[in-house]
């Protein structure tokens, strides 16, 4: 008896690799949810860096581009006070800890400060000292200097402005977080400190690097990796801070 031929696309035992599920997670568009909520939950879902920080228990993918940019440029080494400003989930202080050896588990090595400080309450994290503060009062500076018992030598920030959903708007008000950072980090840095900030491409950026070349050694754009390739965003490192001048005083 002749064999009933089989439908096309159907299993035929081949694991080559062809005519394999796609496993890509595709979310579905529910009631109520937009059509950008749906394009970013299945970014997310499928976002390697978001599966790795699960894994190694980071509170967000945000904590790989600390990573990547201290691979590169080695300013979290062991006994360095760090400033984490807007550290809220927390992903760059938990880096930050394990790097300048803050809860001393690197035997024979200096150990570290964290300090990290956000408008919101931020859970615990072993090693690092979290405070609820706005660094734009006034006293932000002294009671950080005091908290660390005198200058940082590292002071990143991650932080972001509220997004408006207007480009140039939300490139702005990220430039005025920044330079804001920066005048925050003249106030507390030592003498050949690093400062690591977030900002976005857009045009307005050239103030910020003026500023920070007249207060530091060297000053670099870097786009680490784990910052997704359809983004804006972009790190300034700006090393060997030249200390404040007697007019600054």
């Amino acid at each position: 008896m002749a064999k009933t031929p089989k439908k096309p696309g159907a299993s035929t035992g081949n694991t080559s690799g062809r005519g394999q599920r796609d496993l890509t997670v595709k979310v579905k568009t529910a009631r109520g949810r937009k059509m950008s909520s749906k394009l970013w939950l299945e970014r997310q879902l499928n976002d390697p860096y978001v599966k790795r920080a699960k894994a190694e228990g980071y509170r967000g993918r945000a904590a790989y581009k600390i990573i990547e940019l201290d691979d590169k440029f080695r300013f979290l080494v062991p006994g360095a006070r760090v400033v984490d400003l807007g550290c809220a989930p927390g992903g760059w202080s938990q880096v930050a800890v394990a790097r300048v050896n803050a809860l001393g588990a690197k035997s024979g090595k200096a150990v570290g400060t964290v300090l990290g400080v956000d408008l919101q309450e931020v859970e615990p994290i072993a090693g690092a000292e979290l405070h609820q503060l706005d660094f734009m009062e006034d006293d932000a500076d002294l009671k950080v200097k005091d908290w660390l018992g005198g200058g940082a030598d590292v002071v990143m920030s991650d932080m972001a402005a509220s997004a408006s959903g207007h480009k140039q708007t939300d490139h702005l008000r990220i430039i005025a977080l920044c330079e804001a950072a920066a005048h925050f980090a003249f106030d507390v840095l030592s003498p050949g400190g690093t400062f690591v900030a977030k900002v976005l491409a857009g045009g307005a950026e050239g103030s910020l690097q003026q500023i920070l070349k007249q207060k530091f050694e060297k000053v670099q754009n870097v786009k680490p990796p784990a910052s997704r390739s359809d983004s804006s965003e972009k790190f300034v490192i700006a090393t060997g801070y030249k200390g404040q001048d007697e007019d600054d005083r």
